[in-house]
C-alpha cells in the first residue's frame, strides 16, 4: 500500500517569523487521520526569519532530528551545548527526562529552512544527550539514523533506520522491505516516482505491505527514507 501525502494538504502556520507546514497534528493544527506514523510523531517544515527563531522551551521523552536545507541553526541547551548547525547537517537531541532548548536563527540577511521530526523512542527515562554529524555526499545514500550508530551514523533510541538519498535525473534504486516494516519517504527536493506513484518536492509517502520499493528520479532529488517498525 502506498499514499501520497501531498505537501499543500498538510497542516500550515504562518506566524509572520515563522512560516511551518505539518505532515502530522501539531500545535493548533490537529487530524485525527495524521496523528504519527509508526514511530514518527512530527515532521515539520520549518522556515525562520533572519534573526528569529524559538526561545528556551523544555521537552521530555522524545528523539529530536533537525535537518538544515538552507541556512544555519544555532542552538543551545540546557546540557551546556552551544552549536551552530550549518546547511547538510543532521542534529539529533534525546529529550529522556528532560531538557530546555533554544533554536535561532543567527543570520541577518539569510532565511534558515529546515525540517525537524519527533520520533517516538522505545524507551522512557532516558538520560538527555547530544550529536550532530553532516551527510552531504552529491549522490548517493547516507545512513543517517540507527539504533546501533553503525555506518558512521547518529544513534536513535528506536529500532528504526533513516537513510539519506541523493538521486541524479533517471537514476532508479530499489529498497526491499523486511516483512511488517513501516516504510516512510520524505521528498526534500526534486520529483521521484515511487513503484509508479508521483511525488514532489515536500510530498511525504506511507508505504507497507509492499515486497520492493522502487524510486526513479525524474529530475535530481532528494529523499529522507525511514525505515520504521511495525504499528
Amino acid at each position: 500500500m502506498i499514499y501520497v501525502r501531498q505537501a499543500n494538504s498538510r497542516g500550515h502556520a504562518q506566524h509572520g517569523w515563522l512560516d511551518s507546514w505539518h505532515t502530522f497534528s501539531f500545535a493548533e493544527y490537529h487530524d485525527p487521520n495524521f496523528m504519527g506514523f509508526s514511530a514518527l510523531r512530527v515532521i515539520n517544515e520549518d522556515r525562520v526569519d533572519p534573526g528569529e527563531g524559538f526561545p528556551t522551551h523544555p521537552h521530555k521523552d522524545m528523539e529530536i532530528l533537525s535537518y538544515v536545507l538552507s541556512g544555519a541553526i544555532e542552538h543551545q541547551d540546557s546540557m551546556g551545548n552551544k552549536e551552530h548547525v550549518g546547511v547538510g547537517e543532521f542534529q539529533i537531541m534525546s529529550a529522556g527526562t528532560g531538557v530546555r532548548h533554544s533554536e535561532y536563527n543567527p543570520s541577518n540577511s539569510e532565511l534558515l529552512h529546515f525540517y525537524q521530526i519527533w520520533i517516538i523512542p522505545s524507551q522512557q527515562g532516558l538520560t538527555p544527550r547530544y550529536e550532530q554529524k553532516k551527510f552531504d555526499l552529491p549522490q548517493g545514500k547516507q545512513l543517517v539514523l540507527s539504533p546501533d550508530a553503525r555506518d558512521n551514523s547518529l544513534k536513535v533510541f528506536q529500532d528504526m533506520c533513516l537513510w539519506r538519498w541523493a538521486l541524479l535525473k533517471g537514476e532508479e534504486e530499489t529498497f526491499i522491505p523486511k516483512a511488517n516494516r513501516r516504510i516512510w519517504v520524505q521528498v526534500v527536493r526534486g520529483n521521484v516516482s515511487i513503484n509508479g506513484n508521483k511525488a514532489s518536492e515536500s510530498d511525504g509517502i506511507a508505504i507497507w505491505e509492499e515486497e520492493a520499493i522502487s524510486i526513479q528520479a525524474d529530475e535530481d532529488s532528494e529523499i529522507l527514507l525511514f525505515d520504521l517498525p511495525p504499528v
